[in-house]
């Protein structure tokens, strides 16, 4: 093989029908052959061996084929097939020389590489040079017949003939006019062809639709050499524009674009070697098939190679890309047209279809940068509803409305970012981002609506708790006939005053009917819950309340200013009235009346309680095992148990213990009254007075008439007072009369002693520094009074309680009663000492 750079002759296929693959590839790069589309045309030359086919080519078309020595003798000098570029030749030509027929290299019998090269020319040469000599013409045994005999045989293994140009070279012409040979040698031609067998559907076909048969004479090269190169010349010319209408290649069929040209020879010498018949419109349809599959393969590469591509995909990865579906769309576009412009001269359905394949590849490449896209609009789509809501919200529009202007406001921009992102090319539907956007709005707009409506109604709930907490408790406190009606009162104003202003803010959701109405019932009940919550924990405090309530009234007359027992109270009018007003206060804790349902609880408790009728059961009543107790009870009659607050057996014990609890400041009033009256009433009574001065005149006159006898009985008294002191005579016998008489006996002795060295050390000046001697002087002075106004209370006490003792079963005896008050008091005094 061997290759000349000056007119690019290359070896196609050697002798030993191995195709050039390289060699073939090297030459369509280097005379660009690919970018000639159909604008091409090949001429191939046959004929005998020595016949002058390279000599006639190199003249013809000004290449370099290698040419005989005719010095050196006449031998075979082109082995195989040679192609080279026709030089100066419009549209590009290109020039095949095919080794000749008859060689004797090959031997008689060997037509086999002469066959196959004959039926390769013809599948791919437009025109097909047939060099024969002038005086073959008319000959029987001429050697032209034997290649007219393989071209015709070779041509029925053609399924669909090209309509190639044999153009006749006639070689040597002598004398004889062209006029008269081209008869002859047309007549010979269609001897041959009648007589070539053909299969079936061919049998009656003309020559002319396979072949347009052109005869053209030159003179000999050798001899006329000069006439030779004229002639040459002139036939030179009719190969410009050969392939346009009226050339020697107008009418041609089934080209192969250029682009496909190596490929398409290739497999055409494969199917030849293989010894198959060639069909040329399927191998048309192989040949674009394969080449528009490497053509659009390439355009993928190039496409994901692309400068522009990769900027534009790592930019729509950062964010927004304005004008990216114009952007997107030029750089699809000019690959696509690439394509088009490369594939445009292969068969049209074949092209159609692969160019469909690389939009439909190239669409899939990028369709994550604009799904990407779409994801950024949806985002600042949803992100933008988002900051509007809020917005229009905080200037005081409505939900609803503010909902429905935010996501027309919102969607309209995610609808011209999709116009801007769509590319020109593809058919891309972006409802579905769309119906994501519109559910992720909905859900938004949900849990901002649930959010709302939950801040507006805490809020709403706040003021309730705000309107009803302080007051309810107020009324509470108050505790009277009237404090359920005013709760309810002010409950109803209100949760009414709070459900209006609620209606008025939340039509402004455009909530249906059902749910307004479950919010404002919500609102209701929460009230009202509130109300119960707050009678529960005033419930708990009853007894406190009842105590607070006694303690005030009791120490406080009408004007509320605090008493002074001085005796002229009715202590036990004032306690009836107290205990009344905390058992009023009871009542009224006792259950919750907000359905203002009349019940029996305050009549039943004061006439239980206070009237004192079940505090004690009758004998008969006990012996059968049965009780009268109205408060025997966990439940008040037409009271639903959800309203109970305090069953009446709750109540009986709190006012047991309530009363257990208050007994003593009765009793500290008692003890107060007494000892005011004693302090007030220190004079015996006036019968008494009079009986002493009556019965006593004689005695008081001996004592003015002897004043030592007063004196004396001064003495006697102060020694007797001071006794009383120093031995606490009602404190020993506190304790019963036995203790208290053995108890004094054991101190009398001491005492006397004790105060006789006192009056002793008085009497010389001298003080005493002894401590018990101090400490019993002191707590004489101190205590003096109030063991006096001590021993007055415990008589007071004991006369007062046996003398109400039929009002209250529950009372203490009197016994108990002086004991305890006399301990009191003695505590009273050691804390204050």
């Amino acid at each position: 093989m061997g290759e000349n750079d000056d007119g690019c002759s290359t070896q196609l296929i050697d002798g030993d029908g191995e195709f050039n693959v390289k060699g073939l590839d090297n030459f369509v790069k280097k005379t660009k052959l690919s970018d000639c589309g159909l604008s091409y045309a090949v001429v191939a030359i046959m004929g005998p061996q020595s016949s002058g086919k390279s000599t006639l080519l190199n003249h013809l078309f000004k290449t370099n084929f290698r040419e005989m020595d005719a010095f050196a003798g006449r031998s075979q000098t082109t082995k195989g097939i040679w192609i080279a570029r026709c030089l100066g030749i419009e549209p590009f030509t290109l020039a095949m020389d095919l080794e000749g027929t008859d060689g004797r290299e090959r031997g008689e019998d060997d037509t086999t590489f002469e066959k196959q090269s004959a039926l390769f020319a013809l599948a791919v040469a437009d025109i097909v040079l047939i060099n024969m000599w002038c005086h073959d013409i008319g000959r029987e045994q001429a050697s032209n017949k034997p290649l007219l005999k393989t071209v015709f045989q070779v041509m029925m293994r053609l399924f669909s003939p090209r309509k190639t140009t044999l153009l006749f070279v006639i070689r040597d012409k002598t004398r004889t006019p062209l006029e008269k040979l081209e008869p002859l040698l047309r007549e010979d031609i269609q001897k041959i062809w009648d007589l070539v067998r053909k299969p079936e559907a061919h049998k009656t076909t003309p020559l002319s639709e396979f072949f347009n048969v052109k005869v053209v004479a030159l003179s000999s090269y050798e001899e006329k050499e000069e006439k030779f190169k004229e002639e040459v010349a002139e036939l030179r010319q009719r190969f410009f524009n050969s392939i346009s209408p009226g050339g020697l290649a107008g009418d041609r069929r089934g080209v192969v674009p250029a682009s496909g040209f190596s490929f398409s020879s290739q497999q055409i010498w494969k199917v030849i070697k293989e010894n198959r018949d060639l069909d040329l419109p399927a191998h048309k349809v192989m040949v674009a098939t394969v080449r528009c599959e490497e053509i659009a393969n390439e355009k993928l590469r190039d496409l994901a190679t692309d400068e522009s591509w990769l900027e534009l995909q790592e930019a729509v990865e950062g964010g927004l890309v304005p004008g990216f579906g114009k952007k997107l769309s030029s750089i699809l576009k000019r690959y696509f047209s690439e394509y088009d412009a490369e594939a445009i001269y292969f068969e049209e359905g074949v092209r159609k279809e692969k160019r469909l394949q690389l939009k439909l590849k190239a669409l899939d490449f990028v369709y994550s940068a604009y799904a990407t896209m779409l994801g950024h609009l949806r985002s600042n789509a949803l992100e933008s509803f988002k900051i509007r809501l809020e917005q229009s919200l905080n200037q005081g529009e409505g939900f609803a409305k503010a909902v429905r202007d935010s996501q027309q406001s919102c969607l309209l921009v995610f609808d011209k970012g999709c116009e801007d992102a769509a590319v020109e090319q593809a058919t891309w539907d972006a409802s579905k981002i769309k119906e994501k956007l519109c559910r992720d709005i909905d859900s938004h707009t949900s849990s901002a609506q649930d959010a709302k409506l939950s801040e507006l109604i805490a809020n709403y709930e706040k003021r309730l708790s705000q309107a009803l907490s302080e007051p309810v408790e107020s009324l509470f406190e108050a505790g009277g006939k009237d404090t359920w009606p005013s709760i309810r009162k002010l409950l109803k104003r209100e949760t009414e005053t709070a459900v209006t202003d609620f209606l008025d803010v939340v039509t402004g959701f455009e909530l249906n009917h059902a749910r307004i109405d479950t919010m404002v019932q919500n609102l209701r009940d929460y009230s009202q819950s509130l109300v119960e919550k707050k009678a529960r924990e005033e419930a708990a405090k009853i007894l406190i309340r009842m105590k607070d309530r006694f303690s005030t009234v009791f120490s406080h007359d009408k004007d509320s200013m605090p008493r002074v027992w001085t005796g002229k109270e009715d202590i036990r009018a004032i306690t009836k009235d107290a205990r009344a007003e905390a058992l009023s206060l009871l009542s009224v804790m006792a259950a919750i009346r907000l359905d203002e349902r009349s019940d029996d609880i305050e009549s039943t408790l004061f006439s239980s309680l206070m009237d004192g009728t079940v505090s004690v059961a009758s004998s008969h009543n006990r012996s059968v095992g049965t009780s009268t107790d109205p408060l025997a009870s966990s439940s008040w009659e037409e009271v639903p148990p959800k309203n109970i607050l305090l069953t009446p057996v709750q109540c009986k014990s709190l006012w047991r213990q309530f009363k257990s609890e208050t007994e003593y400041t009765v009793t500290q009033a008692i003890s107060a009254q007494e000892a005011h009256k004693r302090n007030n009433n220190w004079l015996p009574p006036a019968w008494a007075i009079v009986l002493m001065i009556v019965l006593g005149f004689n005695e008081f006159m001996m004592l003015l008439k002897n004043p030592l006898y007063l004196l004396g009985f001064f003495v006697a008294f102060l020694l007797s007072k001071a006794l009383w002191v120093q031995l606490d005579i009602p404190g020993e016998f506190q304790h019963g009369a036995l203790a208290g008489v053995l108890s004094i006996t054991s101190k009398f002795l001491p005492t006397v002693m004790n105060l006789l060295r006192k009056l002793a050390e008085e009497a010389q000046g001298k003080t005493t520094q002894e401590a018990p001697e101090y400490s019993a002087s002191q707590s004489y002075r101190q205590q003096s009074p109030s063991h006096s106004i001590s021993s007055t209370v415990s008589e007071s006490v004991a006369s007062n309680v046996s003398a109400s003792a039929g009002d209250d079963a529950e009372y203490s005896s009197p016994a108990q009663l002086r004991r305890r008050n006399t301990s009191d008091v003695q505590e009273s005094e050691i804390s204050q000492m």
